[in-house]
């Protein structure tokens, strides 16, 4: 049980909320820097102190670690719609690259000497066979995965000239939400697949586009590795506690290892929901590869982290309630 202060950016948000409330139940006191700009308050559960601020505000930020001198930092704040990042990448190197740059400058200057940062499956591109281990070529097809692998680097020489210690935390597709319904994804306009599909059966959207058919997988369709929200956050944890141990600076992936087809996921909303609704079909969409799924024995045997949550059925069960809370169903 740990009563160190730690830091969290972005935790008013789907994935660091999720965080931050197994960050509190296991002791530590958290310091949550959000801008609000898509998170929520309300998604604080257990009255975590909250400072609204962006990162681009260095005084604030150096205010921050005056007052609470955290022994950790966890990095969430950022943009991760690959699509816009295209048509908009000045705002993702913005948002991303260069606020991580102010926010590892602070940790410097107030000698922080841990750092858990919220990265991407992204960074891979079209990894061979669709399969990405830690040591896949990194050759990212978007601004977004290149502004986390921009990020990583600054990371990996930072460590080296400061004595920072990290993990890096390379996520797959998260989804789902806490089981008991308290947070979940609030954006409204999200492009995940399990949260349009639940939307798609609330009659919230017409229905369901499926980009591509012809993908050579069993169904035609892409296939992705879904990860419970509630094991990505526990990675978190067991992240932290490694670095409290001495561990040394390393980068995971994050997923189960094990992939789920689009077709595979409207079929489980489906018969969650108990309700059908339209699905159209339509072409692949520039940039997607058929399958992404990852490698992921060196997160549970360095690390230890368990997953509790690994059904695709429970991911979208979860997701399911938490939609019809938002609805107001």
């Amino acid at each position: 049980m740990s009563t160190e202060h730690v830091l969290v950016t972005g935790g008013a948000g789907y994935i660091g909320s999720h965080v931050v409330r197994q960050l509190s139940e296991a002791g530590y006191r958290v310091i949550v820097y959000d801008n609000l700009s898509t998170g929520s308050a309300e998604a604080l559960v257990h009255g975590e102190t909250l400072v609204v601020g962006d990162l681009e505000d260095t005084g604030k930020l150096d205010g921050v670690f005056r007052s609470y001198a955290p022994a950790a930092v966890l990095h969430f704040a950022a943009a991760i719609v690959a699509p816009e990042s295209v048509s908009d990448p000045l705002k993702y190197y913005a948002n991303n690259t260069a606020n991580t740059l102010r926010l590892l400058q602070a940790c410097v200057r107030h000698g922080v000497g841990r750092f858990i940062f919220s990265s991407t499956a992204a960074v891979y591109g079209f990894p061979e066979g669709g399969i990405a281990a830690e040591s896949s070529p990194t050759v990212p097809i978007n601004p977004y995965g290149t502004s986390k692998l921009m990020s990583e680097w600054m990371l990996r020489d930072t460590a080296l000239a400061h004595g920072l210690r990290y993990v890096a935390l390379r996520y797959f597709n998260v989804a789902g939400a806490d089981p008991q319904s308290r947070m979940g994804q609030r954006t409204p306009e999200a492009t995940h697949l399990i949260k349009v599909s639940c939307q798609a059966a609330l009659g919230m959207r017409q229905g369901v586009s499926i980009f591509g058919t012809d993908y050579p997988t069993a169904d035609g369709t892409g296939i992705r590795d879904y990860i419970h929200v509630e094991d990505l956050a526990a990675a978190h944890l067991a992240a932290l506690a490694y670095l409290e141990r001495e561990g040394e600076s390393d980068t995971f992936n994050v997923g189960y290892g094990r992939g789920s087809s689009v077709r595979e996921v409207i079929r489980v909303v489906r018969e969650v929901s108990g309700i059908d609704f339209p699905v159209t079909e339509a072409a692949r969409r520039p940039g997607d590869p058929g399958e992404l799924v990852a490698r992921a024995d060196r997160i549970r045997n360095v690390l230890g982290w368990e997953p509790k949550f690994d059904d695709l059925q429970t991911i979208v069960a979860d997701a399911w309630r938490w939609e019809r809370k938002l609805a107001g169903v």
